[in-house]
């Protein structure tokens, strides 16, 4: 998410002086990635937006044309991963790495979501929390574990969504978030909002009542069949790509969480890991060159590859990677990362399908 240079500053200067486990420091992490890969390129930025949008265009076009049930599965499963794609889009300009101009940033960030569904400011507000406090038990946002305690407690909806069907969460999470911590991305009361975030909260939360009105004035024109074709079901397999990539970059039964001073954004940063989605990588931006996203939120999606490869020397053992297929690497996650033991400042995911306890 898109952090003020003073924040950014105090999180360098904090993280240099808490990483006793770890033997380098932030500043030494970003003095091996070359200066460019710091600086968008406002062009360059803009070209992956065009692209993804004339893509969509064009899969529109010819699933109008064609109007065919064989055609229509195939169209559904290519259109909601550009959908995705172009999250990724809003994404960088949410961190404020499409470019230096907020103002920009902000447009195409709202062009990039609303269509989506996605309250572009309070999903960039929220994201900010997690990039922030990514690793911490106590104050991750996203895909965070909960204690064993928590898990045996948790009523048999919660333990639906965020366990047997992890993929179709994303919504859910918007209107209400997780499991222990409350708020809507929708209303400027949340406690994810400061009050001098309220405007930006309203201003996405109508431009998204817009685009359900839109979506609603097209069903009262063409049917619900029309709605389902062209846009529900692209839509699904979008939110199934959030949620399973999100997932899977913090989803690892040997990434170790934090608690308490044993925290800091380093160590927190450095607890997620890059995966191989093989020729989707290009597609969707390359989301998955997550471990140098985390570190360093300033660097465009298009420098990330790059930034990569100069810290792996430098991270060792502490960067992690996975080329297993990602199917195989969901199925395994799904099994093995339900909750973390209720007591210890560094912890690890446990199954609870291991569990003597029943699940409810």
């Amino acid at each position: 998410m898109q952090l003020s240079n003073r924040s950014n500053q105090a999180t360098l200067s904090a993280s240099s002086t808490q990483t006793a486990e770890v033997p380098f420091t932030l500043q030494d992490v970003k003095a091996a990635i070359p200066a460019h890969c710091f600086e968008p390129s406002v062009w360059k930025s803009l070209s992956y937006f065009f692209i993804d949008i004339s893509i969509i265009a064009g899969f529109y076009f010819i699933a109008y044309k064609l109007d065919s049930w064989l055609f229509f599965p195939i169209f559904w499963v290519m259109q909601g991963t550009m959908f995705w794609a172009l999250f990724v889009v809003g994404h960088d300009c949410g961190h404020g790495s499409f470019s230096k101009i907020k103002w920009l940033n902000n447009l195409i960030g709202h062009l990039s979501h609303v269509p989506l569904l996605v309250p572009y400011h309070g999903w960039r507000i929220s994201h900010r929390t997690h990039h922030a406090n990514t690793g911490n038990i106590d104050t991750d946002e996203s895909w965070y574990p909960v204690t064993e305690t928590k898990f045996n407690l948790m009523p048999w909806y919660e333990k639906l969504f965020r366990f047997y069907l992890p993929l179709l969460a994303y919504p859910i999470y918007l209107f209400r978030r997780s499991p222990g911590r409350q708020g809507s991305h929708f209303l400027p009361s949340s406690p994810l909002f400061k009050p001098s975030e309220k405007w930006d909260v309203i201003t996405s939360t109508s431009l998204f009542i817009a685009m359900v009105g839109f979506l609603g004035f097209l069903t009262y024109q063409f049917g619900w069949v029309f709605l389902v074709k062209y846009y529900l079901m692209p839509h699904l397999v979008f939110v199934i790509w959030l949620d399973l990539v999100t997932y899977l970059h913090h989803s690892e039964a040997d990434l170790p969480w934090y608690r308490g001073e044993d925290w800091n954004f380093l160590k927190g940063a450095l607890s997620t890991i890059d995966r191989d989605y093989g020729f989707i990588n290009p597609i969707h931006h390359d989301i998955g060159t997550h471990v140098a996203h985390h570190i360093f939120l300033s660097i465009p999606h298009y420098h990330l590859k790059t930034a990569t490869e100069a810290i792996k020397p430098l991270l060792g053992d502490y960067y992690r990677f996975s080329n297993k297929p990602i199917w195989k690497s969901f199925i395994q996650s799904y099994w093995a990362c339900h909750f973390v033991p209720d007591t210890g400042s560094k912890v690890y995911y446990q199954s609870g399908w291991n569990s003597n306890k029943t699940v409810d």
